[in-house]
């Protein structure tokens, strides 16, 4: 005989069957469900319960129908705790906020386009220049006008005021939520990853290729099919030591850095602190690797003009004319 935990209660079960039950003295579904979330359960021991109408009457319950009503209820506020907790993590608003600022971007966009058509009808003049105004002229210009569209103009530059304020608090919580990956790339460029990879657990889960690549996904899964080249980066472009890296050198800082952001992001999550050991090493690690290609390239085209100012001497010198102009002679007396 032994005694084997349920979700509402401990039971006592030997050769017989169910010996002794010692039930939850509350009966509320929210009780049952905290006991579920506290019991620690051996797979290896447990012995599911066949319940029928006799074995529902001897651990508490009417029938079998009210055992099952039960535990429907159970389960449910278990799933509701869940989500709950979920949805009460930082990084979660924070995934949501830079979808918010997303799609802001695309409809101040959109609204400058379609703003900037209905300028050019009403001065047609204007359709020659438009091209090489900034969208933020463009902005100025549309609110000079005293009809509709000039309150659109407003409203535009209101949107824009507001997604840069919007984008200022995202880099601001990211630096609190993700503080390593934040001082790694800054505060914006780490809640677009944690946006991308949905979540600060997930990302800390990810392998550091899979870190690199995030935001390339449709260039990774092009590469998969045919015969692509493979991405060598994702949202991390956006970081001033790719983007500035020549192109021999790039895919490698972006290897490395990935590799430091996937470090980086489990520190954040299992910590939740700032490590200045780690980051001191990584920023290191990250320029000389960028330095290593500014020098290649430098030797590079060092050795290039050395090549080409030899090839220079040799097409150009004495000694070719005079074996070319033999050569030459030679063939005449032949014929």
């Amino acid at each position: 005989m032994h005694t084997v935990q349920y979700w509402f209660g401990d039971v006592e079960i030997g050769d017989g069957g169910v010996r002794s039950v010692k039930i939850l003295k509350k009966s509320g579904s929210e009780e049952y469900a905290e006991r579920c979330r506290n019991m620690e359960t051996d797979m290896a021991d447990f012995v599911p319960l066949r319940v029928a109408d006799a074995i529902a009457e001897d651990i508490g319950f009417k029938d079998e129908a009210e055992y099952f009503e039960t535990l429907r209820l159970t389960t449910i506020a278990m799933a509701e705790s869940k989500i709950k907790l979920y949805y009460t993590k930082g990084d979660i608003e924070l995934v949501q906020m830079v979808r918010v600022l997303d799609e802001m971007d695309n409809v101040i966009n959109r609204l400058i386009e379609r703003a900037t058509e209905w300028y050019i009808v009403q001065n047609p003049k204007f359709s020659r220049k438009y091209k090489s105004v900034s969208a933020k002229k463009m902005v100025d210009i549309i609110r000079r006008e005293k009809n509709s569209l000039g309150r659109l103009g407003y409203d535009i530059e209101r949107l824009s005021n507001e997604r840069t304020r919007l984008m200022r608090e995202i880099s601001d919580r990211a630096d609190i939520i993700a503080p390593n990956c934040s001082a790694l790339v800054g505060g914006l460029v780490a809640a677009r990853l944690i946006s991308r990879a949905g979540s600060l657990s997930r990302m800390a889960m990810m392998p550091a290729s899979a870190v690199q690549v995030l935001g390339a996904e449709s260039a990774l899964f092009t590469h998969l099919r045919g015969n692509t080249p493979s991405p060598k980066h994702g949202i991390i472009f956006q970081h001033r030591r790719i983007h500035n890296a020549g192109i021999g050198v790039r895919g490698k800082v972006s290897r490395v850095l990935g590799g430091k952001l996937a470090i980086a992001a489990r520190l954040d999550y299992y910590r939740g602190e700032i490590a200045p050991d780690f980051l001191e090493k990584a920023q290191e690690r990250i320029d000389s690797v960028f330095a290593s290609g500014e020098e290649g390239g430098k030797e590079e085209g060092k050795s290039g003009d050395k090549v080409n100012g030899k090839a220079d001497v040799k097409v150009g010198g004495k000694d070719d004319g005079k074996k070319a102009n033999d050569k030459s002679d030679k063939r005449r007396s032949a014929e």
